[in-house]
């Protein structure tokens, strides 16, 4: 387990991805579309267009993180965007 440090938001890319992208592709969205610093020390998740497949980015404060992960059975459900509390 990966010790994820207090206070890190998660966000959520509600639309399909293109999962061919890497950290530098992923973080050009977190960028462009999300409007936040993908070096920023919070979590940036992100769905493929069948939905069997998620990736993370995350900037630990030592370098660049990606995880994947991806269902042999079923798919990651993502409802409608969330207001931040």
């Amino acid at each position: 387990m990966i010790p994820v440090p207090t206070g890190v938001r998660v966000w959520l890319a509600t639309g399909p991805t293109d999962m061919r992208c890497g950290f530098p592709g992923l973080a050009l969205k977190v960028q462009e579309v999300l409007k936040r610093n993908p070096l920023g020390g919070h979590l940036f998740v992100f769905r493929g267009r069948r939905g069997d497949l998620i990736k993370v980015i995350w900037h630990d404060g030592d370098g660049a993180c990606l995880f994947t992960k991806r269902l042999e059975k079923g798919r990651f459900i993502v409802s409608g965007p969330a207001t931040p509390p």
